[in-house]
């Protein structure tokens, strides 16, 4: 019994490994949603949707679009998979009232097949740039459009579709529906729902990397490949409006926590700022990390000196400045392809962020240096009684609470967190206490 279980066992791994070499017919597809704008997120889901389509030997893909567009880069590597694919990859821009804009529209001419559902929309393909001082521009610099329209007219032709109309979608914004889309032979079909695409699947022949390859979808299964918790952050931190306001908040972040030390807010900002970096995709300039560093070597000297003079200011300033040269306050053209309209809704959220940010910002700085100009009140403090957190030593300067405020202090003797202290004296910032007797 144990040899013929061991037998079947070998049997098996044997089928499916030549399974896998010669690959015997498959009926699974898998089918992946891409929703939103793409980034590279959106790139690494796609390599990681069509490895696993491969390690279960699917038959095709099938990637359900409804996008305002997204990043050039990552759009370029996401075509590049496609045409480089053993496997078909069938875009289907689904469902009713999805649109396949800007960068949608090149990753739907340059599929194996591409079908729409009724009232659904491709097109709007025209790189947009954005100034605050100029507001959203169409890029009109022909080097970039010439270099768009004949790679999406190329695409077109690799895939016997219209090359004229895809050039459109760059050059002049064309948009058109999904009836007029499959009129002017940029679609290969206009399909209501999945089953009525399985149908129209079944038995065609579609060349991939690896030849020709006949689709069988009578009997499919179809497998919904979902995001990874990598791709499920990466997705959330690359969303452009995300990292916008990660990015602002990190770096107000770092300016609150070197103002007022101890609360943990440069920590916070500097996490939300590399996030806010990571997500934008944006190089970091060598000049405004000089910038950045110089602030921060002021602001810690100004820490250790009385008042908040000139080098508290100009460490603010170099923070400020080299903050602003890292903000995507432009869009570099020919990086985005992004729908005139999403950008719109995008700017115009992003400007009402900055500016409650921005009066928040310039609120708390005021706030800041008037507590620092205040003349200390040592009077009143004398004889008052803290709350001890934190365990003082001679040698350690810990927190205590004095009405709801935290404070630093220190104490000539040891006094256990909490306990209750009286202030005696202060040295700048920090309170001279004393264990309170009871």
């Amino acid at each position: 019994m144990r040899k013929l279980i061991i037998f079947l066992l070998f049997l098996f791994i044997l089928i499916y490994q030549l399974n896998l070499v010669f690959g015997f017919e498959s009926n699974q597809i898998t089918v992946i949603k891409l929703e939103d704008a793409i980034t590279p997120a959106t790139k690494e889901f796609i390599q990681e949707a069509y490895k696993f389509s491969l390690s279960i030997n699917a038959q095709a893909i099938i990637v359900l679009l409804n996008t305002p567009g997204g990043q050039l880069d990552a759009t370029i590597k996401i075509i590049e998979i496609m045409e480089k694919s053993e496997i078909p990859w069938i875009v289907y821009v689904y469902p009713e009232g999805s649109r396949a804009w800007s960068a949608g529209a090149f990753i739907l001419v340059s599929s194996h097949v591409a079908v729409m559902a009724p009232y659904t929309i491709v097109g709007s393909a025209q790189p947009v740039s954005y100034s605050p001082f100029e507001g959203s521009t169409p890029v009109e610099d022909e080097k970039i459009i010439n270099a768009l329209s004949a790679f999406i007219a190329e695409e077109a032709r690799m895939h016997n579709r219209n090359a004229t109309a895809a050039e459109l979608f760059v050059r002049k914004n064309l948009n058109l529906n999904a009836d007029e889309a499959y009129q002017f032979k940029v679609i290969d079909a206009v399909i209501p729902d999945i089953n009525e695409l399985l149908k129209f699947l079944n038995n065609k022949t579609v060349k991939t990397s690896k030849g020709l390859i006949t689709l069988k979808t009578d009997k499919t299964v179809l497998i919904e490949f979902s995001p990874s918790i990598k791709i499920m952050f990466l997705s959330i931190i690359s969303n452009p409006l995300l990292a916008y306001i990660l990015f602002t908040l990190g770096l107000y972040g770092l300016i609150f926590g070197l103002l007022s030390p101890g609360y943990g807010a440069e920590l916070t900002g500097a996490i939300a700022l590399i996030l806010g970096l990571i997500g934008l995709g944006f190089n970091v300039n060598l000049a405004s990390l000089i910038l950045i560093g110089l602030g921060v070597i002021l602001m810690l000297i100004e820490m250790h000196t009385p008042g908040f003079g000139v080098l508290g200011g100009a460490g603010l300033i170099c923070l400020i400045i080299g903050g602003l040269l890292l903000i995507p306050f432009t869009f570099k053209a020919g990086e985005w392809l992004i729908s005139p309209v999403w950008y719109q809704s995008f700017i115009m959220a992003a400007l009402l962020f900055a500016v409650f940010a921005g009066g928040f910002m310039v609120f708390s700085v005021y706030k800041v240096l008037k507590a620092k100009r205040m003349k200390p009140l040592i009077g009143e403090l004398i004889g008052e009684t803290v709350d001890v957190i934190e365990d003082l030593t001679p040698e350690k300067i810990g927190f205590v609470i004095y009405k709801g405020e935290y404070w630093r202090a220190k104490s000539k003797s040891f006094i256990k967190a909490g306990s209750k202290a009286l202030i005696i004296g202060k040295e700048g910032p920090i309170l001279i206490v004393e264990p309170k007797q009871s």
